[in-house]
């Protein structure tokens, strides 16, 4: 009898693993209220407004003072990058920063695209719109929302954004063109912050699916790395029958017994379904993940548990700002970096770029609130419904062999089971839009090609 109860129970466990494994789950839309106070029973106003990014002689007078009194300790000898950022190589940049770099003619860049603001839930949300310069006739063009992350910024985006919007102009085909949207996060540049605890990526993504359909869009296409990977998932897990397709170029896959499977070696990595490419990033293991995560997670930790605490110091000191987000960017693009003494920095990006980015944060006083982003995600605990729910819209997944931990084909699809595209990028590392634009806006193409011949 006892065995006969054993066998029903396994087999039941079986045939439920069967049905339910692959369940479409629907993340719970819900509402919210992020702005002062108590909500008010009066509609929220929806119009959208045009914005322009401005500056003042105060406000560079202000900057090149605080420069001007900066502090440094000096750097060990031979330490290169391996203590953080490199301070003989931080007075190049603050030298640059305070004597030749031209923020008045980085604002006229930034106004390049045209900037707007809405209210929703409370909070004023910015993002630039960017249509197509000109379209083939009869052809409408794809649209597609584009998420950053920190510490980025919608900047990030520039350089790609043309390749998307013109590509014809752009050597590329005019198979598709899209019509593209870049919002701040709230908390980040021009987004106003929340007033209250609890705003995380999910009520974000709420607010960016709200946004497209105040744009008139019922349908569209997404691409995130960094936070935007999650907000752009979360937004596939609220709403997948309004999202076309999901575009990653990383991605949050934090409960799959997969991922431990490495431990079992190099050796046993080909017959768990690793290719060659991902034992080549992956392995050895203690070097290429372990210490990696380990080196590098210091400040995901600071900013989960405490992030007022620093963000006092960087809302503060312009140089201390710059060090901070800086040396991301140079680790982050490649961990080899911080064997050189400038950090590799200039060999991906132009100091104008970098520090157009540092200036978001410095003149809209948000990097506090773009660090408890961190809080208000991960110290929850990793065990919130999104997390445990799998991605039903087709996915595509660029995999940038820099990025900070790779993620192989087989990871994914424990979590997107429609995952239709997966390349291994050539080049690249965790800001990718920002450094190889050509290659993500090739990978979009071809994952959108894929999508559209379904």
């Amino acid at each position: 009898m006892w065995l006969e109860i054993l066998l029903a129970s396994v087999l039941g466990f079986v045939i439920y693993w069967f049905i339910s494994r692959d369940r479409e789950e629907i993340l719970p839309f819900e509402d919210g209220w992020w702005g002062p106070g108590v909500k008010t029973i009066t509609r929220e106003d929806e119009s959208i407004r045009p914005f322009k990014v401005e500056t003042s002689d105060e406000e560079i007078n202000d900057l090149h003072q605080r420069i001007d009194k900066f502090r440094l300790t000096p750097p060990l000898e031979d330490s290169r990058f391996h203590y953080g950022f490199n301070s003989n190589y931080l007075k190049k940049i603050l030298s640059y920063w305070r004597n030749e770099f031209d923020w008045r003619k980085q604002v006229e860049f930034l106004n390049k695209y045209p900037h707007f603001k809405t209210k929703i839930e409370g909070l004023d949300i910015h993002f630039i719109h960017v249509k197509p310069p000109q379209l083939p006739s009869g052809r409408t063009p794809k649209t597609l929302l584009m998420v950053h992350g920190w510490p980025g910024s919608f900047y990030e985006f520039y350089k790609i954004i043309p390749l998307l919007t013109d590509p014809k102009s752009h050597g590329l085909s005019d198979e598709h063109i899209f019509e593209v949207i870049c919002p701040s996060i709230p908390g980040y540049g021009f987004s106003e912050a929340s007033y209250k605890k609890g705003f995380n990526t999910v009520a974000c993504a709420r607010i960016f699916y709200k946004l497209m359909l105040r744009l008139g869009f019922q349908k569209f296409y997404i691409q995130g790395g960094d936070w935007g990977s999650l907000i752009c998932t979360n937004m596939a897990q609220l709403v997948p029958r309004h999202v076309k397709g999901l575009h990653l170029n990383l991605a949050f896959v934090t409960r799959n017994l997969s991922n431990l499977t490495p431990l079992l070696g190099k050796r046993f990595a080909r017959f768990l379904g690793f290719t060659e490419r991902d034992v080549e990033l992956l392995f050895p293991w203690k070097d290429k993940v372990f210490y990696n995560i380990m080196r590098e997670s210091g400040y995901l930790h600071i900013q989960a548990t405490k992030p007022d605490t620093v963000g006092c110091a960087l809302n503060d000191s312009p140089v201390g700002l710059a060090a901070y987000i800086l040396e991301k960017f140079s680790t982050w693009t490649n961990s080899e970096f911080r064997n050189l003494e400038d950090g590799g920095l200039e060999r991906k990006f132009s100091l104008d770029d970098l520090l157009t980015n540092i200036m978001l944060y410095w003149t809209t006083k948000t990097i506090v609130s773009s660090q408890r982003f961190y809080k208000e995600n991960l110290g929850q605990g990793m065990n919130q419904k999104h997390e445990r729910m799998k991605v039903f819209v087709p996915t595509g997944f660029a995999a940038f062999p820099c990025e900070i931990l790779h993620a192989p084909e087989k990871w994914l699809k424990s979590k997107f089971p429609k995952l239709i595209s997966y390349s291994y990028m050539a080049a690249g590392g965790h800001f990718a839009a920002f450094e190889e634009p050509k290659l993500l806006a090739q990978d979009i193409r071809k994952f959108v090609t894929l999508v559209e011949q379904q």
